[in-house]
């Protein structure tokens, strides 16, 4: 009895470790068929399809957007409109493993989306200098950019940008340290978390109709928890110090905005990153939080203006491809 005790009880936390990898491999891939409301356009690279969209005048300055962590490239969608509207071409992806693009595996690192960047804008044929906005975990892939393409980037926009201070929670210590069980604890217990925070801000104001659905819509594709991890485990596991200070050494302009009651990027991450590179201009929208760039677009449009030299060009929303 004591035996078979012991057996099922070692079968019910197998099936228990189990479950969650196998309700993610029963999630739906993403597909050409998915793909086919999706707006903009797709770019077959070398490490899989990425699904971007360039808006704005065709001689305009180009602004090149990469997102965060969690959030596709749908979250620069009130800031894109309003950046055309002032003249500027936009150019904005989905990161692998997130929105409509192909969800690679392999570890997330920082060599991993530069590769994605200098292959898309390779395939645009962009060889111009242009401006990079990087929102959190796009902030500290827009450092990793600009440092090691210096002379391609004229000025460089920082929203809560990650990479400053790494959060060393218990939980993600786990995540990031612990292997397999550390796959285990993002797959079962990221979700719930990720949902309570969405639905946090469903009632906020936002400059992207809908994005609380968007955000939540994410977490029923498959590939799209694992490449979480797998940033989590990648570029976000080092602080980006000398791309700053590389950047420093370039002389390149670089304006940071915060949020005043972020409560995911510290406000200690502002004492950081000025410590590295005393040339940082920062701003502080003090009732923001880390929503930053789809809850106060207004405040962060102002500030782009103050910082960016006007286009030349007049003001034309067509798509430039």
């Amino acid at each position: 009895m004591e035996t078979s005790r012991v057996i099922w009880t070692a079968l019910g936390l197998a099936i228990l470790f189990a479950l969650p990898f196998l309700i993610e491999r029963r999630r739906p891939a993403m597909s050409d068929e998915r793909r086919g409301s999706a707006p903009g356009q797709f770019a077959e690279l070398s490490q899989g399809v990425t699904h971007f969209q360039l808006v704005g005048p065709q001689n305009g300055p180009l602004i090149v957007c990469i997102h965060g962590l969690s959030t596709p490239a749908f979250v620069w969608g009130g800031l894109t409109k309003g950046l055309v509207a002032m003249g500027f071409r936009v150019l904005a992806y989905d990161l692998l493993g997130r929105g409509y693009s192909d969800r690679p595996t392999g570890l997330q690192n920082k060599g991993f989306f530069l590769r994605q960047l200098n292959d898309l804008l390779e395939h645009l044929e962009i060889d111009k200098p242009f401006y990079l906005m990087g929102y959190s975990m796009g902030g500290a892939i827009a450092a990793g950019f600009a440092a090691t393409h210096p002379a391609r980037v004229e000025r460089i926009v920082l929203l809560a940008p990650a990479g400053m201070i790494l959060n060393q929670t218990a939980a993600l210590r786990f995540v990031r340290e612990r292997g397999l069980l550390g796959a285990w604890a993002m797959l079962t217990l990221f979700p719930r978390q990720m949902r309570k925070g969405i639905r946090a801000e469903r009632d906020l104001p936002a400059a992207v109709p809908g994005i609380t659905d968007l955000m939540e819509r994410e977490l029923g594709y498959r590939g799209y928890l694992p490449a979480l991890l797998s940033s989590v485990r990648g570029v976000l596991a080092h602080p980006v110090e000398g791309e700053h200070l590389t950047i420093r050494r370039a002389g390149l302009p670089v304006l940071a905005i915060w949020g005043g009651e972020d409560a995911v990027i510290p406000a200690s991450a502002m004492g950081q990153l000025a410590a590295w590179n005393r040339d940082v201009l920062h701003e502080v929208i003090e009732d923001a939080g880390h929503g930053l760039p789809y809850t106060h677009a207004d405040d962060v449009l102002t500030r782009l203006g103050r910082f960016l030299p006007a286009p030349e060009t007049a003001p034309n929303a067509a798509p430039a491809r």
